[in-house]
């Protein structure tokens, strides 16, 4: 395995290979430095859903895996999905449907952020940022699909996460709406220093995100 640093920034994934029944899905060893984004395609059963999986906390039984996942030098990969501060986007918005839209991002905020005032006005910062100021009270069902891929943004980076797994996050939009979007979300990572994994199976996402590309094959045991 190769050497970390403690003080080393982004997320490390450091020989990392999973396994199913004995066959090798994916084996990887790569750095994503703050800022940056590493996309990763393949065909269905190439192995990108499960390094995502693995990554966010969520990797089934069934699989094996070594190696080990850092971030910011510390490792990850042992921890409760919940305490190791990766966010996640999905290719749906998965908004709570019983909550107002300013209600969905006040969720997400940290503890500390304190005070209802103070919290609504952080979240109706966030709001503004990704171009949707004035809907704090809006029912989500009434949104588009591109307001509502926005506001999934906004809350996840309200939770202040230190690195960002997207999984195909642009698939249901539109193209003129799939272009913002693109720019919006990779203009963020950079503008945040926050490292990214991109998983798709749009080549337009990947020359979009400007960062290295990892394409995966199906390996036979």
């Amino acid at each position: 395995m190769r050497p970390y640093s403690p003080r080393e920034r982004g997320l490390r994934l450091a020989d990392v290979a999973i396994r199913l029944d004995g066959r090798t899905l994916i084996e990887i060893d790569r750095l994503i430095a703050p800022g940056d984004v590493l996309t990763v395609m393949g065909p269905s059963g190439s192995g990108k859903s499960t390094l995502f999986a693995l990554i966010a906390g969520f990797l089934d039984p069934a699989f094996a895996s070594e190696g080990r996942v850092f971030l910011d030098g510390e490792a990850i990969d042992e921890k409760r999905p919940e305490r190791r501060s990766v966010g996640l986007l999905f290719q749906d918005a998965l908004l709570f449907p019983h909550m107002s839209v300013g209600a969905n991002l006040l969720f997400a905020l940290k503890r500390d952020a304190r005070g209802q005032a103070a919290r609504r006005e952080r979240a109706g910062a966030m709001l503004a940022r990704v171009g949707l100021e004035g809907l704090f009270d809006r029912d989500p069902a009434t949104l588009s699909g591109g307001q509502a891929a926005r506001v999934a943004l906004a809350r996840t980076l309200l939770a202040e996460p230190r690195a960002l797994l997207l999984d195909e996050p642009f698939s249901r939009l539109d193209a003129p709406l799939r272009t913002a979007m693109r720019e919006l979300v990779f203009g963020l990572v950079r503008e945040r220093a926050i490292p990214a994994l991109l998983v798709t199976h749009d080549r337009e996402d990947a020359e979009a995100a400007g960062g290295p590309l990892v394409e995966l094959v199906p390996r036979r045991s």
